[in-house]
């Protein structure tokens, strides 16, 4: 195949479906035979993923890296941050914490050469390998008052020497001004670098929208690409906190009730996607105590601050919720920083995540953690307790999560391919575990609904990968059908360099 031009999905906003577009085009130009991989230079999210390698990576970069057909590799979002709270993140650089940070001394001057120089440097590697590049803006790329600090939008598609396609969501409304104030806020030289508009998350009778994309074309002199209608009914890993607000808050009658406890600093939320759509279950979120008393299932998911969450539960009477239900023979699982909370005791003496502190914990498993410098990230292999079938799954923490009492009688919840043990098991409906996944498997849901189901044998359920593998088709098909392929590689594979 030719090679094409890199290219970069660029935002009117937030929140205006770049990710999932970026992923569609990934799977596109497989299917008709190109090499694509994903690229952000800088991510923001709470939902990371582990590489082959053992590095961390914005979720988003790691499904479109699925959907591309390749490994996910940390050159395909080099800086990612992970806030800690309103107003701090920890830096991750090239998969690996360097730091917290600010807003105000991240984003000023000082020091952003050396993130510009690692960024520019991992989209190098990352071109050599692959064709063509498919490039993720952040947010608007008409934040002006950002412009000489910005690592990931038009100074990002320079370096690159990309194709730019700006994404709107007309679904918000002002489609017209924020795609006409996107352009024409640029300098003339990023300006003559956007070659198109795609209008995403159309609703309706798109014929009525005809005269509006010949409008669009005239006063912003760009071509619009195609018009993307809003979907339903296909499901594609969503990174972003907006959607977790969107997700079910309430309990129903007639299904296994399971109840994922909604922190505050909540990360990888995509654990729970298998489980969402489980025939025998409702999933629901809720930071209400008496929602989670009508649960059969309580969840507590993963934390970016366990001491903070941890603090939080105990403050708003959700800690207590937890135990009674447990105690009333409810079943109780924690996943990373939710296994932390079940233990006897979660300690940060060198203040990992801000002030040191000790808090007690929710005192279901006879474990006790100590948060720590340094960060575990890998990918692993395992047996949950109770089935042989072999399972998947990710582990991103900072702790060490040990046996209360040397002695005490303490089964691990799962054994891993090395030999390693992870997590604790009291009994059957109490358990913890720092592998983030490890409800994608089959036979782990299946242990998990057993109490409140029949005939759940182990492996009963679909294959999770081979699901995704049709979503990852079905999208590529819904975007084809509705964007102008013809002119998208005629503006890819044009002479024209800029």
């Amino acid at each position: 195949m030719g090679k094409l031009h890199p290219f970069m999905l660029a935002g009117t906003g937030s929140d205006v479906g770049k990710s999932v577009l970026a992923a569609a085009l990934c799977r596109i130009l497989r299917q008709d035979g190109y090499r694509p991989a994903p690229f952000k230079a800088q991510n923001m999210s709470l939902n990371s993923y582990a590489t082959p390698e053992g590095f961390e990576i914005g979720r988003a970069q790691a499904v479109q890296a699925e959907a591309a057909g390749i490994p996910c590799h940390t050159d395909m979002n080099p800086v990612l941050l992970k806030p800690n709270s309103d107003h701090t993140s920890q830096v991750v650089l090239n998969g690996r914490p360097v730091g917290n940070s600010s807003a105000y001394d991240y984003f000023r001057r000082g020091g952003r050469e050396e993130l510009r120089a690692a960024v520019c440097a991992a989209f190098d590697r990352l071109a050599i390998r692959y064709n063509p590049i498919v490039m993720e803006g952040a947010g608007s790329i008409a934040e002006i008052n950002l412009r000489d600090r910005d690592i990931v939008n038009m100074p990002m598609a320079r370096h690159a020497r990309a194709d730019v396609f700006l994404v709107a969501d007309i679904d918000r409304g002002g489609v017209f001004a924020s795609a006409y104030g996107s352009i024409m806020l640029q300098t003339p030289e990023d300006r003559c670098r956007i070659k198109g508009i795609i209008v995403n998350k159309f609703r309706g009778d798109r014929r009525l929208f005809d005269d509006g994309v010949r409008m669009m074309e005239e006063v912003c002199g760009v071509p619009v690409l195609g018009v993307i209608p809003y979907f339903h009914d296909i499901q594609i890993e969503e990174e972003d906190s907006v959607e977790l607000e969107q997700k079910n808050g309430r309990a129903v009658a007639g299904r296994v009730n399971v109840a994922v406890v909604k922190l505050l600093h909540l990360s990888n939320f995509t654990d729970f996607d298998r489980l969402e759509r489980d025939d025998r279950v409702h999933l629901y979120y809720t930071d209400r105590a008496d929602e989670l008393q009508k649960a059969d299932v309580i969840v507590l998911p993963g934390s970016k601050s366990t001491l903070d969450d941890l603090r939080e539960l105990k403050r708003n009477g959700l800690a207590e919720a937890v135990v009674q239900a447990a105690r009333s023979g409810k079943t109780v699982m924690g996943i990373c920083g939710g296994y932390q909370m079940m233990g006897t005791e979660v300690a940060d003496p060198d203040g990992v995540e801000g002030t040191p502190a000790r808090l007690s914990g929710l005192g279901l498993l006879p474990v006790h953690t100590v948060i720590g410098r340094e960060k575990v990230t890998r990918q692993v292999e395992f047996r949950f307790h109770g089935c042989g079938t072999l399972c998947r799954g990710y582990e991103i923490h900072m702790g060490r999560t040990v046996a209360d009492e040397a002695g005490q009688s303490f089964i691990p919840l799962n054994r891993l391919a090395d030999g390693t043990t992870d997590g604790c098991y009291v009994h059957d409906r109490c358990m913890g575990t720092y592998i983030h996944g490890i409800l994608d498997n089959p036979s782990v849901l299946d242990f998990l609904l057993a109490p409140y189901t029949e005939g759940t044998a182990c492996g009963t359920t679909e294959d999770y990968a081979d699901y995704k593998e049709r979503q990852y088709d079905l999208l590529a098909a819904h975007v084809r059908r509705h964007l102008d392929m013809k002119k998208f590689y005629r503006i890819l594979s044009s002479e024209e360099v800029e």
